[in-house]
């Protein structure tokens, strides 16, 4: 835990505490220095000793001594520590410490951490394409392929990203309209409550086919609706009793943003709304409606970043979980996001 910590210090380490209160565990790249110290020890204090992992990186590279101290540190600290073997002293390229081996070097070895922590802690892996390089999402695919455990899920893949995952796994299921990629293809048999995903019109339709299987992995039956915007208020009042029928629904909405308060006024459950980055000039970008969904007047709705279906479908398969979770079912809490 965190000694000695009061007044305004311990007001701002809750409030960390509250971001890391996600289902699951928590892994956090640990060294034992000073600015890996301060994040485990906040995760263990927010989340428990039981939820909170320190990952710590072993090579030939790294001083016993060194390592001793990460392992006090973290006992200390009270978190558990798993030992990844980066194996970067292998290649006969890296060991004639050539200029570019830290970047040769890179792209497996972040796979690899990515994976053996998967691996250890059964936890499902969730990719972020944007900022990667295709070789790079590529060789996240080999390693969790080769270890044949997790669910992996590749968010905003782009044409390039999709070819490079599709190449190590080919009967991985690929939304490209909404630049996702699940595999398996096949979910796990539902549990909990029933989510029901709406997407105001087709433009709407890309967020939401991200929202969907986000929300269907981890176990979650779903629906999806299209095209039950207010202009056309009469085809959402047609479905009154799916909306009724679900645990929690999530509504992906541009233009002016209203659908989320109108379908919250009409039913009991939460509404997770997603503004969408589609409008006309003034909609900027999806700033208009986010800002009206903040505005809801509706009780019950709450409200994710623009164009965020994966945030979305996230929270609505946490609150329609069922009371005890499945064995096996696997949750996004605990991702491999970098």
């Amino acid at each position: 835990m965190l000694p000695g910590l009061s007044g305004t210090d311990s007001e701002a380490a809750d409030r960390v505490g509250t971001l890391l209160h996600t289902p699951g565990r928590l892994g956090v790249a640990f060294s034992g220095g000073v600015d890996s110290c301060v994040p485990l020890a906040l995760a263990v204090r927010a989340l428990g000793a039981d939820r909170a992992v320190a990952v710590l990186g072993v090579s030939p590279s790294l001083a016993v001594d060194e390592r001793t101290a990460a392992l006090g540190a973290a006992a200390k600290i009270g978190a558990r520590v798993v030992e990844v073997a980066t194996h970067e002293g292998d290649p006969p390229t890296y060991r004639a410490n050539g200029l570019d081996r830290c970047f040769h070097r890179k792209d497996e070895l972040f796979a690899r951490i990515f994976a053996e922590v998967v691996r250890a802690h059964d936890l499902t892996a969730v990719a972020y394409g944007e900022g990667k390089t295709p070789d790079q999402v590529g060789a996240i695919a080999v390693e969790l392929r080769e270890r044949g455990r997790a669910v992996a899920l590749f968010t905003r893949a782009g044409p390039e990203h999709a070819r490079a995952v599709l190449a190590e796994l080919p009967d991985a299921r690929h939304e490209s309209a909404a630049r996702l990629l699940v595999w398996p293809p096949e979910p796990p048999a539902p549990e909990g409550g029933l989510v029901v995903v709406l997407a105001a019109g087709t433009s709407e339709l890309p967020v939401a086919r991200e929202a969907e299987p986000i929300a269907r992995y981890p176990g979650r039956r779903c629906e999806l609706a299209v095209g039950v915007g207010v202009a056309g208020l009469h085809r959402v009042i047609g479905m009154l009793d799916l909306l009724r029928s679900a645990r929690v629904v999530v509504v992906a909405a541009g233009m002016d943003g209203a659908l989320p308060s109108v379908v919250a006024g009409l039913v009991a459950a939460p509404v997770v709304a997603v503004p969408t980055s589609i409008g006309y000039g003034a909609a900027f970008g999806g700033l208009a409606p986010l800002l009206s969904m903040l505005n809801a007047c509706s009780p019950g709705v709450a409200v994710v970043n623009i164009d965020n279906g994966f945030g979305a479908g996230h929270l609505a398969a946490q609150i329609a979980a069922p009371p005890t979770p499945a064995a096996g079912a696997p949750s996004w809490g605990s991702d491999g996001r970098e």
